[in-house]
């Protein structure tokens, strides 16, 4: 009985432990975030037997109070104990306690080193260029993902269409390196092709004479204001208009002519008619429909802006402004060369008659005026030859355009820059038809010019003056010298 009390007295507490750990790292720092909780459940009041404490469980209700410290070496313990009431209204002890030594210190400093390593990104910024990024993108986005997936990275473009650089992030820095040399492939492709056109060209501007630039635009204001000036001998109707000759023809049906017709009656009844006295009277063939602009597959836009006139010298792919700068320091370097090759003296050119490259004058591509230096001592030629050999050795001229042979031309006209046709936009027409244009200015002769300076242009941007955009220029030499 004695023994029984005793147990029915003795007080029996259970206690049960729960911990959490969270471990942030920081740039120099580690910060630990423990949270335990320590449940411990009697009755102070009553004693219970196994048998009671079978038949009735009292609900424990469980309170969590994170607190965040900082790793240190000083062990701290805030032990708060928390009274719950149970279902039967019995008080139950809860005691939560929040520690910094939740882990020991190696411990922790493996869980952080882990931490930092699966979360730790690699990134790499590559300037490629504002016109090749389509082609890192492809359609749809297509290229761009087969590369994220190959390669494990992410590829983030540019806000801006004026900006260079992309930026290519990764788990790992040999994951970013790969994508990077998969770019570089890429470029390498697109540039040897057509897809990417020229940006750039070195120029010797001949726009700023005034006197051509007026020759010019009266060269087009003629054949766009008269399309008789563009056909062929064979082409050209009544000048009169189409309109007179319809009229012309209708009178001529309705005059006739006048016959005298002699009939004879034999005995025999029958009849003879003596025609020879009939006139025959002939009708010249209804005149063809003379062809328009359109027809002949010229158009405003094939003409070279008068204000942009210049010689082509040397066309350039510069895709990224590493490039751009790596050809306008090559220009600035040989202008000591450049004039050597002149002999220091000024060069003249005269431009006469026209001529057609790339087909034939019924299907002309670009028609051009021939350069002719005057004095016939190439010292332009060999001025140019200076600046195509730097170019090359830069490294900044295609395989295939260093093998075409120089030819100082003056373009006029260029298929090329045909607008697409507004019924189908993928087309346009790629030749035109010149057989008029060289009847009436074949033989033009559009002056004699100085040759002032050599310039980087940069096409399809212009400056206030109206001339494509100057990144880089050397003088050309104005005056004689005197020894």
């Amino acid at each position: 009985m004695l023994a029984s009390s005793s147990r029915s007295l003795f007080r029996v507490d259970r206690l049960l432990k729960f911990s959490s750990v969270y471990v942030k790292s920081k740039p120099g720092s580690r910060s630990y975030y423990g949270l335990s909780c320590n449940l411990k459940k009697g009755d102070t009041k009553y004693g219970l037997g196994a048998m009671d404490r079978n038949k009735k469980r009292k609900a424990v209700i469980t309170v969590w109070k994170p607190v965040s410290t900082q790793a240190s070496s000083i062990k701290e313990r805030i032990i708060k104990d928390v009274p719950v009431e149970s279902g039967s209204g019995s008080p139950t002890e809860v005691l939560c306690s929040i520690s910094n030594d939740v882990l020991d210190a190696q411990h922790a400093t493996n869980v952080a080193e882990a931490v930092n390593e699966v979360h730790e990104k690699h990134s790499l910024s590559v300037e490629v260029g504002a016109s090749i990024i389509r082609f890192i993108r492809g359609k749809e986005g297509a290229t761009q993902k087969n590369i994220e997936e190959e390669m494990g990275v992410r590829i983030i473009f540019p806000s801006s269409k004026k900006e260079d650089s992309i930026v290519i992030e990764g788990c790992s820095i040999d994951n970013v390196t790969k994508a990077s040399e998969k770019i570089q492939e890429i470029i390498e492709e697109v540039v040897r092709t057509r897809s990417l056109d020229y940006s750039h060209f070195v120029s010797l501007p001949l726009a700023i004479h005034p006197e051509l630039v007026d020759k010019l635009v009266n060269f087009q204001n003629i054949i766009l204001g008269n399309s008789d000036a563009c056909t062929d001998e064979h082409m050209e109707g009544n000048p009169s208009g189409e309109s007179s000759e319809d009229e012309s023809e209708e009178q001529q049906l309705d005059r006739g002519s006048n016959v005298a017709v002699e009939l004879k009656v034999e005995d025999n009844e029958s009849v003879k008619v003596d025609i020879s006295s009939i006139p025959l009277v002939s009708y010249a063939p209804k005149a063809s429909k003379s062809p328009s602009l359109s027809d002949l597959g010229i158009e405003k836009s094939i003409f070279i802006k008068p204000k942009t006139f210049h010689l082509t010298v040397l066309m350039l792919k510069l895709w990224n402004k590493e490039r751009v700068n790596a050809a306008t320091g090559v220009l600035k370097s040989i202008s000591s060369r450049v004039l050597d090759a002149l002999d220091n003296r000024p060069v003249f050119i005269r431009l006469k008659g026209l001529d057609c490259m790339r087909g034939s004058l019924a299907k002309a591509r670009v028609i051009y005026a021939p350069v002719e230096e005057i004095g016939s001592e190439d010292r332009l030629l060999r001025a140019c030859q200076v600046i195509i050999d730097s170019f090359l050795e830069a490294g900044l001229v295609l395989e295939n355009d260093a093998k075409e042979k120089l030819k100082l031309h003056a373009t006029l006209m260029n298929a090329r820059h045909g607008k697409r046709n507004r019924f189908n936009r993928k087309k346009k027409n790629d030749s035109f038809d010149a057989r008029g244009i060289f009847k009436q200015f074949g033989s033009e002769d559009w002056g004699e010019y100085l040759i002032r300076e050599a310039h980087l242009s940069q096409r399809f941007v212009f400056d206030e003056n109206g001339y494509y955009h100057c990144c880089a220029s050397i003088p050309f030499p104005e005056n004689m010298q005197v020894d």
